[in-house]
């Protein structure tokens, strides 16, 4: 892993020795760092006067009372407070990024979809704000329940313009192109085949370091992410905590006009300031932006026979109320060995009572190896029956038992317990593949109910 780089005008700590190159490794780790020596105060969090003329401010992802092993809060000591990087508001329209529930009479989001990838559209400057297009939403972001899934297409840096979501965390998965978010907790540059994690109310800025970029956003609204329990798996495989890189600090000291935009129950505001809010020196806590790389998911599967619940595959759970039924599952399909005996091994029909939309990042996958092109994405909602068209039932029915690995593959899904609900943009713009329900048309009745056949 290679140190990121910072823009003009940034300080960060100084980079730590070996792999980690500026990041921290950990998952929900209680971490320190600090850009100026000295700058973290030692032995408690809220000292008379804090070094450097600093101001000391806590920022909390949880309620102060929830049980300690859930609790998640972050001192930052900073050139200015937060109340400094904020003023007066005005709303903004933001059209394509749309929170739930936005749901259209005319559109029937009952169904089984699919869409072609979308271009970055070429000679228009999109940022990470104006690019972002929401393809469903599910839930209620005032109720803090649900999320929304988006695409988004970007091709120009925020140049002194900032970002918050006030809404719930984003769930970052890029398929083409390179990013670097400037946090105020540190710089995290992001590529495909990884994943990023940004809290909400974490102020942030987007830069484009190979463009254009296109990728997936899961906005959770409900609980945090959190890694899923392994069970009789044991302590090992899957997403292990020492994968996951949380950013050293990182600080600008620019006094600029600066916008600062921020969602909050579904709208967007802006507010104008003189100087960048990205101004912490030293932080400690456990409420921090992160990045994974998925390429070190440890996959665990049958090596016997059946094919197991896509569960298996979780790198990242958000709970809900209901035990066992979560707000959001975040599902990655990676090269693999299948070597399941007298089995059909790729996933089976099915219907459940969570919604599936799935991204594909690169390659091909086993259920579809038609049609579901790198860039795109499908839906299929709750209750909704689903699984290979007739070419891979047929491969998988007749192929040898013998080891295969798949390769050159890897795709995704965000599942929710909510039924998920097409945009407009998502049903009438045009990358809506309008025959995809009958990928399914040509399977045939096989049955032969002759006694003693097979």
């Amino acid at each position: 892993m290679t140190i990121p780089s910072l823009p003009d005008g940034m300080t960060r700590a100084p980079s730590l020795s070996g792999p980690h190159q500026g990041y921290m490794p950990g998952f929900g780790n209680d971490f320190e760092t600090e850009a100026l020596p000295g700058a973290l105060p030692q032995g408690m969090n809220s000292p008379q006067k804090c070094n450097y003329g600093l101001y000391g401010e806590q920022l909390s992802g949880t309620a102060f009372t929830a049980p300690s092993h859930q609790n998640e809060r972050t001192w930052c000591y900073r050139i200015r407070p937060s109340v400094k990087h904020t003023h007066r508001f005005r709303k903004i329209a933001v059209p394509h990024w749309k929170s739930a529930p936005d749901i259209h009479p005319d559109i029937v989001s009952l169904g089984q979809y699919r869409w072609d990838p979308v271009s970055v559209p070429a000679g228009e400057d999109l940022t990470w704000i104006t690019g972002m297009r929401t393809m469903v939403t599910a839930g209620d972001v005032n109720t803090q329940t649900g999320m929304a899934s988006h695409m988004y297409l970007v091709n120009a840096s925020m140049q002194d313009e900032y970002f918050f979501s006030a809404d719930g965390e984003l769930l970052v998965v890029p398929q083409e192109g390179r990013l670097r978010f400037c946090t105020e907790l540190g710089v995290i540059e992001l590529e495909p085949k990884e994943i990023a994690i940004l809290p909400r109310g974490l102020v942030y800025r987007v830069e484009v370091l190979e463009g254009p970029a296109r990728g997936f956003v899961c906005e959770n609204y409900g609980q945090k992410f959190q890694l899923p329990g392994r069970g009789p798996i044991g302590a090992n495989c899957m997403a292990n905590r020492r994968d996951f890189k949380t950013p050293v600090a990182a600080f600008e000291d620019r006094e600029v006009p600066s916008k600062v935009t921020v969602k909050w129950c579904g709208q967007f505001h802006v507010t104008e300031i003189g100087h960048s809010p990205l101004d912490v020196v030293a932080w400690h806590g456990n409420y921090a932006p992160c990045k994974y790389d998925l390429r070190t998911y440890c996959p665990v599967g049958a090596v016997l026979f059946d094919h197991p619940d896509p569960s298996i595959f979780t790198v990242l759970t958000a709970p809900s109320g209901i035990e066992g039924t979560a707000n959001i599952d975040f599902v990655l399909f990676r090269e693999r060995w299948m070597v399941a005996e007298n089995t059909f091994r790729p996933p089976w029909y099915h219907k459940n009572v969570m919604s599936e939309l799935m991204g594909n990042i690169y390659g091909v996958y086993d259920a579809k190896p038609k049609g579901f092109i790198p860039g795109g994405m499908s839906l299929h909602n709750c209750m909704l029956p689903h699984g290979p068209d007739r070419n891979a039932f047929e491969h998988a029915s007749n192929e040898p038992m013998v080891p295969v690995r798949q390769s050159d593959t890897m795709s995704f899904m965000f599942e929710t317990r909510f039924p998920q609900h097409l945009t407009e943009w998502a049903a009438k713009a045009g990358h809506l593949q309008e025959d995809y329900i009958d990928c399914w048309g040509s399977l045939e009745k096989k049955f032969d109910g002759t006694p003693g056949m097979k």
